[in-house]
């Protein structure tokens, strides 16, 4: 790690205050869970990595753990309920209770509405939507067992603040994560768990780099004014606000980072 690196972590450890929380990310293994998990190690936060693909997350695990962390991999089907309480007690006998959720895993399904399969649609709507209910619904249940706060930062989409032809299941499913959230900060408050979400525009990932390359995607990109995709460095600032004590009186948000892509519109 180059000193400039550590100076980095080392200024978003003390600003920020994450030091010894645990943290828990969904998806990690690659794309956004996977510069989360970095991000959130970087700021000294222990993790829990949560991903179905296990050879990614031992690598990841590897790399994270050099940041002087405690790191632990839990290969997961968040669709699986059993799956998830299985994780999540594995997390809390070996890191303590997680504080700090991450409900970044999602895949997408390229289809108009009248062309989409039930296979794909079920697939979407499942990782995108019933994962983060579950996983949130677990994870809380543990937090007010244990009588601690916690903070759960959805991802969602500016698919789920506006739309997009052919998208719609994830589109759909991004829509349910937007309310979602908003229904959690609601009821979560009095238990002191707050409940955000980010809603990232186009960034260069496992899931998208094809589209983005090619002549559809980068006629959308024309349409961004920013007139380009978004750096993952860019979602830094607002994960870390949203994750600590800075942001303490923020739930119920959700962020648009899209390089005003919204006010453009599609």
């Amino acid at each position: 790690m180059s000193s400039n690196r550590e100076d980095h972590a080392t200024l978003a450890a003390n600003y920020f205050g994450l030091k010894g929380k645990v943290a828990l990310v969904t998806g990690a293994s690659s794309g956004l869970g996977k510069h989360f998990s970095t991000v959130l190690a970087s700021a000294g936060c222990d993790i829990a990595l949560l991903a179905r693909r296990e050879p990614a997350l031992l690598s990841l695990k590897d790399e994270l753990s050099e940041l002087g962390v405690n790191v632990i991999s839990c290969v997961c089907d968040i669709t699986i309920k059993t799956d998830v309480e299985k994780s999540i007690t594995q997390v809390s006998e070996q890191l303590g209770t997680p504080t700090l959720l991450i409900n970044n895993a999602g895949v997408a399904a390229p289809a108009k509405f009248i062309d989409a399969q039930d296979v794909d649609t079920d697939l979407v709507i499942n990782t995108n939507q019933q994962a983060v209910w579950h996983v949130s619904q677990v994870f809380c249940k543990q937090l007010i067992a244990d009588g601690q706060a916690g903070t759960i930062i959805n991802i969602a989409s500016i698919l789920g603040l506006d739309v997009l032809s052919g998208v719609a299941s994830y589109a759909v499913s991004k829509a349910a994560v937007v309310q979602l959230t908003k229904v959690m900060a609601l009821e979560l408050a009095r238990h002191g768990i707050r409940v955000n979400a980010i809603a990232p525009g186009y960034f260069s990932t496992e899931i998208n780099e094809g589209f983005l390359e090619s002549a559809p995607g980068q006629k959308l990109v024309k349409r961004i004014p920013m007139r380009r995709p978004g750096e993952l460095h860019e979602l830094d600032g607002l994960l870390l606000l949203l994750a600590s004590e800075k942001g303490s009186f923020m739930t119920g948000s959700v962020v648009p980072v899209d390089g005003g892509h919204l006010v453009a519109g599609f």
